[in-house]
């Protein structure tokens, strides 16, 4: 009995272990202020609830890829090729730097603000919000030292295991998300009517998009 109390839900049986301290720890995780949340808030104030489900659901692919690649060892290969690792992160780093400048560009520009400037110009936000997401190698190995915390070593089928995680972390993110964004979208009529509002918040995400890019660039 010890162990259906640690575990009410019996994921143990999957070799899922902790659930409860894994989904705890999922939570602020999620919480964390990120480049791809930030950018599903800012699409959802700058072009409507619409807009900011398709950026939503880019995070969700991209996030969905990392994780099956982490299953399948793309952290070992990572680690074994730092090269590949460090061009992946020069990649991240400079698609958040244009993404800021164009935010801080669009701030700055004289004339009527659009709306839509604030989650980066026109585009598909499911492309923009995919490419956010899968720049991002250090998501992989995150995960895998996350993931494996909470996984039975001696269970014979380790990715059913990373699949309940995964499904508990996506799960979480996109309600979170969903909050985002139908919070953003009450921005929208803010924006509309502000038209210097909308500068200061396009101004804000792209120097949070810039401090994201040096993180990406610099840190360890």
């Amino acid at each position: 009995m010890p162990q259906a109390r640690a575990n009410p839900i019996m994921l143990s049986q999957y070799g899922v272990l902790n659930v409860w301290t894994y989904l705890a720890g999922t939570i602020f995780i999620v919480l964390l202020p990120g480049p791809n949340s930030l950018f599903v808030l800012a699409t959802g104030a700058g072009r409507g609830v619409r807009a900011g489900y398709q950026a939503a659901l880019g995070v969700f692919v991209g996030d969905s890829i990392l994780m099956a690649l982490t299953a399948a060892g793309a952290a070992s290969v990572l680690r074994l090729l730092p090269m590949v690792f460090f061009a992946l992160k020069a990649a991240g780093a400079v698609y958040l730097t244009y993404l800021g400048i164009r935010l801080l560009m669009s701030a700055w520009r004289p004339g009527p603000a659009q709306a839509h400037t604030i989650s980066g110009g026109p585009g598909s936000p499911f492309r923009k919000a995919l490419l956010l997401s899968l720049l991002n190698p250090k998501a992989i190995l995150f995960l895998l030292s996350f993931f494996v915390q909470f996984v039975d070593p001696a269970y014979p089928h380790p990715a059913l295991s990373f699949l309940i995680l995964a499904a508990i972390l996506q799960t979480c993110s996109l309600l979170y998300l969903s909050v985002l964004i139908f919070g953003g979208a009450r921005l929208a009529a803010a924006f509309r009517r502000r038209q210097g509002l909308a500068r200061a918040g396009s101004g804000m995400v792209g120097l949070l998009f810039l401090w994201f890019a040096g993180r990406m660039a610099f840190d360890a």
